[in-house]
């Protein structure tokens, strides 16, 4: 357990009326929103279908079912038509309705009914379309219903403001992944191959999958601690992990606000590590599953009692202080998986029984999308 600093009156949270923004059945946005999200998907589906080379991943086609999908896409079209008209019963929000209509109808006009799979011709680039829409299907559905049964602020929206920003890096990050993934794979031999050990990565490789698993967690985050330290300490590597600081009301979707810039960097650096080890494929996988599901729980509005696992792996408590703008939380729990490297280095901060006040940077960041894109080339100072 953590002393409380002295001179620091920890305080609870208060978060602005959003009354007007929670969903509530009968205003209409429910059916609404939903009928031009799964009209959007459905849409997406489709040119899926139609142009598996260019927008799938394969790793995803070899274990897809076709029928099952395609079920998937008609259920989809089914409740976007059947959202959006229940959207113009109820006389609102027919702007939403009405465009998940039109979405659907879109899909349809492609084949998207009866679309048949093409032939996967073979591309050293995908866009990974399917990724983004899976992904967004089952985070949107498991961490919403996370964050309303087991919420830190019910006081929050899930609407909450600013999450069509972030819902756009979302899609953005996820989309420009494949190229990150790429990138890294091809540089990593050329830089590093002279540091590749063929008797550790064989030792790494005789270990179980579990054990394999563990040391990826602790050689990746060891890299991930410094990086992420020295975007915090450099000046102008600051000016672009800003975006990210600048959250203001965190949950699940607020960690995909990150310059793609920075993503660059810190998903390469974070290759080199799995690369000089040389795990087995499963242990990697098993990896890549467990960093993208603890990235998103990290950021989530959620009150869960991990009990002693808080002090040894990242929690939503242990993140949400990195993201405070009080004091004594500024610059510290940098570690992405294991508060260990943060109790190692002096910079861990998680009072046992509060959680931060306030979220965002000290000076503002620019909200849009093209602000913040373009905001570590301006001259502001260091939020």
């Amino acid at each position: 357990m953590q002393r409380e600093p002295r001179g620091h009156a920890y305080r609870p949270r208060q978060i602005e009326d959003m009354s007007q923004r929670f969903l509530r059945i009968g205003q209409g946005r429910i059916s609404g929103y939903l009928s031009s999200g799964l009209g959007a998907m459905s849409l997406l589906a489709v040119l899926c279908f139609l142009y598996p080379s260019w927008l799938t991943t394969a790793e995803l086609r070899s274990v897809y079912d076709v029928d099952q999908l395609r079920l998937l896409l008609r259920l989809g079209l089914c409740a976007a038509l059947a959202l959006g008209a229940l959207t113009f019963a109820l006389g609102r929000q027919r702007g939403l309705g009405a465009l998940g209509i039109l979405l659907a109808l879109g899909a349809l006009a492609l084949g998207g009914w009866n679309v048949q799979g093409r032939t996967v011709e073979p591309h050293s680039v995908a866009v990974g379309l399917d990724w983004l829409l899976l992904d967004l299907l089952l985070s949107a559905f498991a961490f919403t219903l996370l964050e309303k049964l087991l919420p830190r602020y019910a006081s929050q929206a899930i609407l909450r403001p600013e999450w069509r920003l972030d819902l756009a890096y979302f899609a953005i990050n996820h989309l420009a992944i494949g190229l990150f993934l790429l990138a890294g794979n091809g540089l990593a031999p050329r830089l590093f191959g002279w540091a590749t050990n063929a008797e550790l990565q064989a030792l790494v490789t005789s270990l179980p999958v579990w054990a394999q698993l563990v040391a990826l967690l602790f050689a990746a985050d060891l890299v991930q601690y410094w990086t992420h330290r020295a975007f915090h300490e450099v000046p102008w590597l600051w000016r672009f992990h800003a975006v990210h600081h600048s959250i203001q009301h965190m949950d699940w979707l607020a960690g995909s606000r990150i310059h793609f810039l920075e993503a660059v960097l810190q998903r390469s650096c974070v290759m080199v590590p799995l690369y000089l080890l040389g795990p087995d494929r499963a242990a990697l996988d098993a990896y890549v599953l467990f960093a993208a599901l603890q990235a998103v729980l990290a950021h989530a509005n959620a009150g869960i009692p991990f009990g002693p696992l808080k002090w040894i792996l990242t929690t939503p408590q242990f993140h949400h202080w990195h993201h405070s703008s009080e004091q004594p939380a500024i610059d510290t729990n940098y570690a992405v998986h294991l508060p260990l490297y943060d109790k190692l280095f002096g910079t861990f901060h998680m009072p046992d029984a509060h959680w931060p006040a306030e979220y965002g940077t000290t000076l503002p960041v620019p909200r849009s999308l093209l602000g913040q894109w373009l905001y570590p080339f301006s001259r502001s100072d260091r939020p």
